[in-house]
């Protein structure tokens, strides 16, 4: 009998069953300005599809609140430090507050609202620690990008005053021949709270081809009066480009001289610029880097 019964328990516990039930909730969030955790709670009432063990279970648990971390996209601001989510925005976060095995098959609540207090806070860019290596004749097509590329910083205005940046965790890449993405962690900083733990990373890598060529460096913004010579007038342009190409880069692309540089300048030497550099260059070197430049009146 008592077996029998143990049974019938345990078979009528595996049904699947719907009940209302009730959590209380405190809220984590990334709310610009605003602290990580909520100083209030919330009380979620839902209709609930779950086994008999899961709403035992969850009769049992719900005593203390749970912690739930919603977007910041979520909320609805409300007033001063009140933040509201809209019944419509729980449905995604029914794991969370009543478990994987359970679905959630309407709201009784109404919208839930949390204060999240002001926090004193900057923001400062994200600065990746690097060591990368790549096979011969490949290279970054543009240099590494993160995201997010800046993060917030929460904490006593003395310490935030010294911190202008923050850095990544060290990241070794070695050999590569291919595009790479992926996740990074970012140094934590003693007595601060950062906005984000972590960045994607991401960078295109190309295999490329050297084009070497002998150009001739123009000028720009020459007064009409005016006769502005550049020496040496040559030089020799390593351009590399992604791979496959044929056509010279060269031909579509010019370097000079701009006359407002030379004005300016107290020596006389000047930096080319480049115009019209085709998207399939990666990048380029220029020899001699620096030229003299010497002016004489046409007048």
């Amino acid at each position: 009998m008592l077996l029998s019964a143990g049974f019938w328990l345990v078979l009528n516990l595996s049904q699947r069953y719907v009940a209302i039930v009730s959590v209380p909730v405190v809220a984590t969030s990334n709310i610009e300005g605003r602290s990580a955790v909520s100083t209030s709670e919330a009380t979620v009432t839902a209709q609930v599809g779950a086994t008999g063990f899961r709403h035992l279970f969850l009769s049992r648990k719900h005593k203390r609140a749970v912690q739930v971390t919603f977007a910041s996209a979520d909320f609805r601001h409300d007033e001063g430090e009140w933040y509201s989510i809209p019944n419509a925005n729980l449905y995604r976060y029914g794991a969370q507050l009543f478990g994987d095995d359970a679905s959630v098959e309407s709201f009784i609540s109404e919208d839930i609202s949390f204060s999240f207090p002001e926090e004193t806070y900057k923001k400062v860019p994200v600065r990746p620690v690097l060591s990368l290596s790549f096979e011969p004749q490949f290279m970054a097509q543009t240099p590494m990008s993160l995201q997010p590329d800046s993060v917030l910083v929460y904490g006593e205005p003395s310490r935030l005053d010294n911190i202008s940046f923050v850095h990544t965790k060290p990241l070794t890449l070695t050999l590569l021949r291919s595009s790479v993405h992926g996740k990074i962690p970012l140094e934590t900083i003693s007595g601060v709270r950062l906005s984000h733990d972590e960045a994607i990373y991401s960078m295109e890598v190309s295999r490329y081809v050297e084009i070497r060529s002998e150009v001739k460096i123009l000028t720009r913004n020459v007064p009409a009066h005016v006769d502005l010579a550049v020496l040496p007038s040559m030089a020799t342009v390593v351009f590399r480009c992604a791979f496959p190409t044929t056509a010279d880069p060269a031909a579509v692309t010019d370097f000079y001289i701009d006359y407002h540089d030379f004005a300016l300048s107290r020596t006389g030497r000047c930096v080319a610029h480049v115009d019209g550099l085709p998207a399939s260059v990666i990048d380029y070197t220029l020899t001699p880097e620096v030229f003299d430049c010497l002016v004489k009146s046409t007048e």
